[in-house]
This record gives structure tokens, C-alpha cells and sequence, in this order.
């Protein structure tokens, strides 16, 4: 929502101009993180924002309502002009949203109350019945499960693609989607892809995606998870995706005590899924987004904290004897990867993929015998974590799709935190000797 849009009597946004430039500098997100978004002079003089518990919000007049309501419903176009219930918006996720958007150069940006929340309601506001929906693999499992088994309930189907495919691959891709489509009297709704793929890493061409379809002259959007490099080390919206979608429960919120997501992008995009949220409710609470808004200030310092701490955690790894490989990216082999990271990634982020010789027995021996990395799932938070994605995170998918996608039974996941990085070496060094 603009600053022009909003009603001046709410507490959420200052009526004078964002402070975005000085002397013609560009403010960086960093510093737009401590105030954007809000004016303490609207609520009684507050450093930082109240936490909003209320469910409705009061109007200055009868025709303020209606105007409010035409917004809300689609009648007008750009949504509410002010604060209306807290289903469609409410000034704590109004300031989290405003601070999402500048992270990725996005015009608008949705939280929802998780990941998954924000991933579904996207899809459901584009997919119609026996559309089909091309995206990468591999995928989060709970987002593959929703295209495969959910959304094939009512007729929609999906066509895949490796991650790292050549731009004559995904063209192949779409055109077998296209035909699809027409097959089943339905359309091309949406190209979905995560990059870098959880648990292996593996990067997605977005320039070759972007290209495709525009050769393709397809009407619909490119949506990317970008939860293991977002908001620091990848701006795919910067590539050609035309939506960046989060998990925030992982780095942007970072401390591992909340659950929410968001998707940004341009308003042509946003709106459909606007007013499906609206429907459906899923909107991020006023207390995690208040939390996500403590977060987004140190969201740098985090994020470069552990990415420094697995740079140097990964060239003791990559030289152990029990370890066969790394899918880290800042140690890639493969040409074709690199050339990727190279053009879409600014880091490697602290998120990879830890291949030990052996199988389940000894992935399973290696994490129960960690004393400072946490045995469990997701990932991005201060403290360091491990997992067993093949019988964890990614146990519902199919065995031949998992081997299909590299997610093999001797694969670890490792989130590197903010730890001191000599005492985590220690705790891999003690653990390998297990295996």
C-alpha cells in the first residue's frame, strides 16, 4: 500500500514522506529496517511499533467504510485505503510488509501465517481447473505434495524441470506444457521454481526461465522460493521473476520462535492473491509480524554471521575422510552451476547439503552423536541444525522421486548458525568419528 493510499488517521504509516535518500544516496535496507514504515509521532511517541491486538478498526465515517469496502471486495481497484479487520490488513503486517518489499525491490509484498500458507493461497489464486503448472525440482515436499496431490484434485497437472536445465531444456519443458494444457482445455497458469532446491542446493537458471517464457508469450507469473538465500544473498526478482516467495519462519525471522511467510512482487501480481488471502484469511499475526520486524534489523548481521561460519565449516568438511561430498555453493563443481551462482547468487549462503559415506545407519549415528548442532528440521536460525531430509523433511515423497531429485539416503542437511565456527569443527569432528 503507498503512502498516498493510506487514511492519515492510521497509527501504522507516518502522512509525511518516507525518508528513503539523503543527498541523493540510496538508503540501504539495513537502515531502512529501524523505521520505515512507521512514524512514532502516531502512537504516542513508540520507538518501535505497539503490538496491535485488535480485530477491527474503527472508520472516520460511514462513507469512509463503504470506500474502504469497495477496495476490499474489488469493486475499486487498489485495495483498502485505510484499516478495516484484521483478515484483510492491520498495522503490524502493514509495516512488515512495507520492510519485505524493500529487501527485494518489490512494489508489494504478503505475509501469511507460515511458508506453506503463503505457497498455497498463491497457487490457489492462479491455478484453475485443468491448468497446468511447470516448476523446478527438486521442490520443499509439502510444496510438490500440494501441486501433485492437492491441486490435482481439481484437475491440475505439472510439468517438471532439473534444476540447472539450459534454456533449450525449459523451452522443451514449456511447449510439452502448452500442449498439455490444451489437452486438457485449461492453460499454463504458473511457473514455479526454488532456487536453490531444498535439501541439494541445486540452482535454477531464472534468466533462462524468464526468457522462455516470454518467448513463449505466456501470460502468467514465475514465482521462486527464494528461502535459502533470500533476503541477503539472491534477488530473483532482479533475474526476471516476476514473484519471491518465503518461508520467513527460516532467516528473516532467524531466532527459531515463529512461523510465517510472505510473497513480493509487482501489484498486477499481488492483487489476485489479495484478495484470496482476504477470502481465506492466513494473514500473518500481529505478533509475529511485530516479532519478523525485531528480525528484519539484524537480518544482515545473521545472515553474514553464518555465512562466514560455513564457509569455514565446509573447508574442514570438504577435506574429511568420511565425507564423499559437499552441495555447498561456494565449493561448486559443476560448470553449469557455477555459472549460475555466478550471474543470480551475491553468497553462498549457510544452508547445504552434507554427503557422508555410507547410508541411513550412518547419518543417523553422525546426528545423534552432535552436542552443539541441533538435531532438527528447518533451517536459518541463530543456532545450528541438522536433518535427515530422505526420512524427515522429504519422507513423503516417493523413493524413486527422491533418488530421482539426488535426495539419498546418506544425505545430511546443515544450517550453520552464529555459533563460534572453531567450537561447531569440533562438534563435526567428534560426530564423524561416530560413523
Amino acid at each position: 500500500m503507498s503512502d498516498h493510499d493510506i487514511d492519515p488517521t492510521s497509527p501504522r504509516m507516518a502522512p509525511k514522506p518516507e525518508v528513503t535518500k539523503i543527498d541523493g544516496r540510496e538508503l540501504k535496507p539495513s537502515t531502512l529496517m529501524m523505521g520505515y514504515g512507521y512514524d512514532p509521532v502516531l502512537s504516542e511517541g513508540s520507538l518501535k511499533p505497539p503490538i496491535f491486538l485488535t480485530s477491527t478498526f474503527a472508520f472516520p465515517s460511514a462513507a469512509d467504510g463503504k470506500r474502504h469496502f469497495e477496495g476490499i471486495t474489488g469493486k475499486r481497484p487498489g485495495g483498502a485505503d485505510g484499516l478495516v479487520y484484521s483478515r484483510f490488513n492491520a498495522p503490524n503486517q502493514e509495516i512488515l510488509e512495507d520492510r519485505l518489499s524493500v529487501w527485494d525491490g518489490a512494489e508489494d509484498a504478503l505475509s501469511f501465517s507460515s511458508g506453506m500458507t503463503a505457497i498455497c493461497v498463491l497457487m490457489l489464486a492462479y491455478a484453475s481447473q485443468n491448468d497446468v503448472i511447470v516448476h523446478s525440482g527438486p521442490l520443499y515436499a509439502a510444496s510438490e505434495g500440494f501441486v501433485a496431490k492437492v491441486l490435482a484434485k481439481f484437475g491440475v497437472t505439472y510439468v517438471d524441470f532439473p534444476a540447472g536445465a539450459t534454456r533449450e531444456e525449459i523451452d522443451a519443458v514449456i511447449e510439452k506444457a502448452q500442449a498439455q494444457a490444451d489437452e486438457q482445455g485449461g492453460k499454463v497458469c504458473m511457473v514455479y521454481l526454488e532456487s536453490p532446491g531444498n535439501p541439494t542446493n541445486a540452482l535454477v537458471d531464472i534468466e533462462a526461465v524468464r526468457a522462455s517464457v516470454d518467448a513463449a508469450q505466456l501470460d502468467c507469473p514465475i514465482a521462486i522460493d527464494n528461502t535459502f538465500l533470500g533476503p541477503l544473498w539472491q534477488r530473483p526478482l532482479d533475474q526476471g521473476a516476476d514473484i519471491v516467495v518465503y518461508s520467513l519462519t527460516k532467516y528473516v525471522g532467524g531466532h527459531s520462535d515463529l512461523v510465517a511467510g510472505s510473497i513480493a512482487g509487482p501489484k498486477k501480481w499481488m492483487e489476485p492473491v489479495r484478495m484470496l488471502r482476504n477470502t481465506m484469511g492466513g494473514i500473518c499475526d500481529p505478533n509475529t509480524a511485530w516479532m519478523l520486524m525485531r528480525s528484519l534489523e539484524t537480518v544482515e548481521l545473521r545472515m553474514n554471521r553464518a555465512g562466514e561460519n560455513a564457509a569455514k565449516v565446509c573447508e574442514f568438511l570438504a577435506q574429511h575422510p568420511k565425507v564423499e561430498g559437499l552441495g555447498y555453493l561456494g565449493m561448486i563443481k559443476d560448470a553449469r552451476q557455477q555459472d549460475i551462482y555466478d550471474r543470480h547468487c551475491k553468497g553462498a549462503g549457510s544452508t547445504f547439503s552434507l554427503l557422508l559415506k555410507g547410508g541411513e545407519a550412518e547419518c543417523f549415528r553422525f546426528l545423534d552423536a552432535l552436542k552443539i548442532a541441533k538435531l532438527a528440521v528447518s533451517l536459518g536460525g541463530t543456532e545450528t541444525l541438522a536433518s535427515h531430509p530422505a526420512s524427515m523433511t522429504h519422507l513423503s515423497v516417493a523413493e524413486g522421486r527422491r533418488a530421482e531429485l539426488g535426495i539419498s539416503d546418506n544425505l545430511v542437511r546443515i544450517s550453520i548458525g552464529i555459533e563460534d565456527p572453531d567450537d561447531l569443527i569440533a562438534d563435526f569432528t567428534q560426530a564423524l568419528e561416530t560413523v
